[in-house]
């Protein structure tokens, strides 16, 4: 049976425990055993780490400690698959620029609108056969992101007046990226639970668990 370690925390404005929940049944019927925490200490038991195919990180904001990021950075390096959403994993531990190296991008400003998501990889796996979608009212990620990403789709942002800079920017919204020998997935929407009520926004981040998951 594979093995996934789901871990939840920071900013609670995110809903992590509850957007985290969302995906245990998904998980557990293609065949994970799925194991929730609530602590970082959980990258610290590097016999568990290793034993992992997936790790789905929900944890905005917060800090996370030097052995504790080695034990992530080492799994993940390793080759175990890790995959989150939003804040839980493009704004953890803003402090730690080799965690933003493993995700492929880090939030830096988001309007709060409503804003259409454009699929540009019809071919992958976790992107095949969806067509473009809207998400409304909802946070608009801006990120700085690594340009070795694969992405798979992207939203035009819209920018408020404070941002007018920004408007019109091609910004990733949902990319796939090696780190050493795992597999990393990342999707800029879930701001809070309503956003997985989308079923591309739910759909794109199940398929990109698995894809993560080898």
């Amino acid at each position: 049976m594979k093995k996934c370690l789901m871990v939840w925390g920071g900013w609670d404005g995110h809903q992590p425990k509850e957007t985290t929940e969302i995906f245990v049944p998904f998980l557990s019927k293609n065949g994970f055993d799925v194991e929730v925490s609530t602590t970082l200490d959980s990258f610290l038991d590097s016999e568990k780490m290793s034993s992992l195919n997936l790790i789905v990180l929900c944890w905005t904001m917060g800090q996370i400690t030097g052995e504790q990021l080695k034990g992530l950075i080492s799994a993940v390096k390793n080759g175990v698959g890790i995959a989150g959403w939003h804040g839980g994993m493009g704004d953890a531990f803003r402090n730690d620029c080799e965690y933003q190296f493993m995700v492929g991008g880090q939030f830096v400003a988001h309007p709060v609108i409503g804003y259409e998501v454009n699929i540009t990889d019809h071919d992958d796996p976790v992107t095949k056969g969806l067509k473009d979608f809207s998400v409304p009212d909802s946070e608009q990620y801006y990120m700085h992101v690594d340009p070795s990403n694969k992405v798979l789709a992207t939203t035009i942002v819209k920018g408020t007046e404070d941002v007018s800079w920004i408007k019109g920017c091609i910004m990733p919204v949902v990319w796939k990226k090696m780190y050493g020998k795992g597999r990393v997935f990342y999707s800029s929407i879930g701001h809070q639970v309503k956003d997985f009520d989308i079923p591309e926004v739910k759909e794109i981040v199940q398929r990109g668990m698995l894809w993560a998951a080898k």
